[in-house]
């Protein structure tokens, strides 16, 4: 147990640093897990969530397929059109913008397909470029949390948990809107003047034509009925037990065949290391949990709050918050799962509960609910706190605008502590009293 600890923390360091590539340590550390004997390999194959990677696969290819008709570069000039260059009617827009595509694709595709765009605009309109890319960046990871698509971490939360699209939009959305309202409130409120466009260059936004961005609207219009199908394949994955990774994988061969795209061109763009960065994750985190690891930690945090259901939940809020300002969120949640499924059980029998469904609905998916929020609410804190916010100031330097840890935490820290404030008393009303 205290080998696999070891190599665990040491891979964790290497991961937080930054200073190896997080899949050579994650896939370092699993080697080492099976070198030293701490698991079985076929064990740690055994944890790998296939559903989750399928999921992740399936939407890479599903977002560049799309990307290659123009879309996106046609929603940013429509914007900036129909707010006539206003630059807060533009700023806002395009952050609700970020956010609403953030909750149906990936966050780190969401910024990568805006961010060169928002330059472009920034520039055009004389906006300050990095606050706005800043916004952007904490709008992606905020409208992320409220699908199961939306956020890696909750992509990992639903498949060890079982929850359905549709339980993300039930128990998530509706905290995640109320969030976005508050923060765009507070971004017109405390920025407007420094939002406000050159005269001159309104007039040459109002010349620009959204419909020359469409680049292959054939391919558009296919491409969308197949997403379409995809997000409703989402929305009924409960009642046709089928698993998202599933439909997103065959969503995206069926896209890839009707807008007739080589697969092998598509496949090129699918980020393999961060799919083998989850692999060695898994393997690593299966070791841990095959040795009982969680059950044991599961059982100091329940001794630690004393049994207090509240108390655990909020710890789980909190504490995963500040982590994931720190560390990437995804080996958090990663750790976290199987700690909360081994404090789950204890809680059932002190409360007295019976019944997989009423576990489930009263333990299970609140403490849940509370990783998710704290997890993806918590990598606003700093530039290295979630994959969007780095993928922003890469982009950001790429285009020499000077984008510092110091600038991004002056924006993302305030938001991350009022956004967690308000899920404190979302989960305290919902799933507490």
């Amino acid at each position: 147990m205290w080998t696999g600890i070891i190599i665990f923390i040491l891979a964790y360091c290497l991961i937080a640093s930054e200073k190896v590539d997080k899949t050579i340590a994650a896939m370092l550390g699993a080697g080492l897990m099976v070198a030293f004997q701490v698991a079985d390999f076929s064990a740690m194959l055994g944890k790998v969530d296939l559903n989750v990677l399928g999921l992740l696969i399936g939407m890479m290819i599903i977002v560049n397929i799309m990307a290659t008709t123009g879309v996106f570069e046609y929603l940013a000039v429509l914007i900036a059109r129909q707010t006539k260059g206003n630059g807060i009617l533009v700023t806002a827009e395009f952050l609700l913008a970020t956010a609403v595509i953030s909750a149906f694709m990936d966050n780190v595709t969401t910024v990568i397909l805006m961010a060169p765009i928002t330059i472009l605009i920034t520039q055009l309109l004389g906006l300050p470029t990095v606050p706005v890319l800043i916004l952007e960046a904490l709008f992606s990871n905020i409208g992320g949390t409220a699908t199961l698509v939306g956020d890696p971490p909750n992509i990992l939360i639903g498949a060890s948990c079982n929850l359905s699209f549709n339980d993300f939009l039930l128990n998530l959305a509706p905290i995640v809107l109320v969030i976005m309202a508050i923060m765009l409130g507070l971004v017109v409120l405390l920025m407007r003047k420094r939002l406000r466009s050159n005269p001159d260059a309104i007039a040459q936004v109002l010349l620009t034509d959204p419909k020359q961005a469409i680049l292959l609207p054939r391919r558009l219009l296919r491409s969308l009925l197949v997403f379409g199908l995809v997000l409703l394949g989402f929305f009924t994955s409960r009642l046709t037990g089928l698993e998202p990774g599933l439909i997103a994988i065959c969503g995206a061969f069926a896209m890839a065949l009707v807008c007739r795209i080589e697969l092998s061109t598509m496949l090129e763009k699918v980020e393999w290391n961060t799919i083998l960065f989850f692999c060695g994750l898994f393997m690593m985190v299966g070791a841990l949990e095959l040795v009982d690891v969680f059950s044991l930690l599961g059982q100091k945090m329940v001794e630690l709050t004393q049994g207090n259901f509240a108390l655990t939940m909020m710890i789980i809020l909190w504490g995963s918050a500040v982590l994931s300002a720190i560390i990437d969120n995804i080996p958090l949640v990663i750790s976290m799962i199987p700690l909360i499924h081994s404090i789950v059980p204890v809680f059932a029998q002190q409360m007295g509960l019976q019944g997989e469904e009423a576990i489930r609905l009263q333990i299970s998916e609140p403490l849940f609910w509370a990783l998710a929020l704290g997890a993806c609410l918590g990598g606003n804190g700093t530039l290295i706190g979630a994959s969007a916010n780095v993928v922003i100031g890469q982009i950001a330097n790429k285009n020499r605008y000077k984008l510092s840890f110091k600038d991004f935490t002056c924006y993302g820290a305030p938001c991350m502590i009022v956004s967690v404030l308000i899920c404190t008393v979302y989960l305290y009303f919902r799933y507490l009293r």
